[in-house]
């Protein structure tokens, strides 16, 4: 029988364990890893490179969300000044403006208006040449705000009503300057004001044969008016008395019963006595 040499021995056993450490390497190399396999897979098939992200404007609705509403305005007067068709367009689709949207505007240059006063707030010329630019502006808005709310543009009389009450009262606040030169600014709104009193009281009469005028108490609230402008809207009293002159008495001719001692819508129209009297605002 051979005899088997013990470094053979050795050299076999050697191998032997080689042999199995080299299949535990391979069992557990990273490319065979199932992990990084799915790791792979789901890696892009092309890098985002730096050269692929620029600039670029905000889209529309993104930038109409940085605008104030004095920017959107400013933006949009803009565009239909550069595209007639567009503000006609503008104009068609805008709701209309609510009397209380409009006072506001007035009010709003009426609070300029007082802004620009400087301290003590005197009637000068001094006076007059400082605050003139937010006077002008809050005369042309009333210009062109008031023809809104006649008729025929407004058929409804209490809008256009409501409206008048509140800008009377704005006019009733502009100030009365020490030089005659610059007290026609007053004196036109006055007589603007009152001519568009008297149209609506005209057209009002005519659906209503003026009883809505004084059922409403919107004679009452005109004579007031009048009162304290200190008679001048007595063209839209006129009116109004020539409209509502047959109330408390008999259109036929008659006086009704209980009535002899009552002074006639007419004569308290005309004489200012209708109503309280309202204490005038002072600059």
């Amino acid at each position: 029988m051979p005899t088997v040499s013990p470094f053979h021995n050795a050299v076999g056993s050697h191998r032997k364990r080689k042999a199995e450490d080299d299949g535990d390497e391979m069992s557990i190399s990273p490319s065979n890893s199932p992990n990084v396999t799915a790791r792979q897979l789901a890696r892009p098939s092309k890098k985002i490179r730096a050269s692929d992200l620029t600039g670029r404007p905000l889209s529309l609705p993104r930038l109409l969300e940085t605008l104030d509403v004095t920017q959107l305005r400013t933006v949009l007067q803009t565009i239909c000044e550069r595209q007639p068709e567009i503000s006609e367009e503008v104009v068609k689709s805008a709701p209309r403006p609510t009397v209380g949207c409009a006072l506001q505007v007035l009010e709003d240059y009426q609070d300029k208006l007082r802004a620009a006063f400087p301290y003590g707030s005197s009637t000068s010329d001094y006076t007059y040449f400082r605050v003139k630019q937010p006077l002008l502006a809050l005369i042309d808005a009333l210009a062109d705000f008031t023809p809104q709310y006649l008729p025929p543009n407004e058929v409804q009389a209490t809008i256009s009503l409501q409206y008048l009450d509140g800008a009377t009262k704005i006019v009733h606040s502009l100030p009365d300057w020490e030089s005659q030169n610059h007290r026609h600014h007053k004196e036109n709104v006055y007589d603007e004001i009152s001519k568009a009193w008297a149209l609506v009281i005209s057209e009002a009469s005519k659906k209503g044969a003026g009883f809505v005028l004084h059922s409403n108490g919107w004679d009452q609230v005109l004579a007031k008016h009048n009162q304290q402008s200190g008679g001048r809207l007595q063209f839209a009293m006129t009116t109004m008395a020539a409209n509502v002159g047959w109330i408390g008495g008999n259109p036929h001719g008659g006086t009704p019963s209980g009535s002899s001692n009552q002074a006639s819508i007419v004569d308290q129209l005309l004489s200012g006595n209708s109503g309280h009297r309202v204490n005038c605002a002072h600059w």
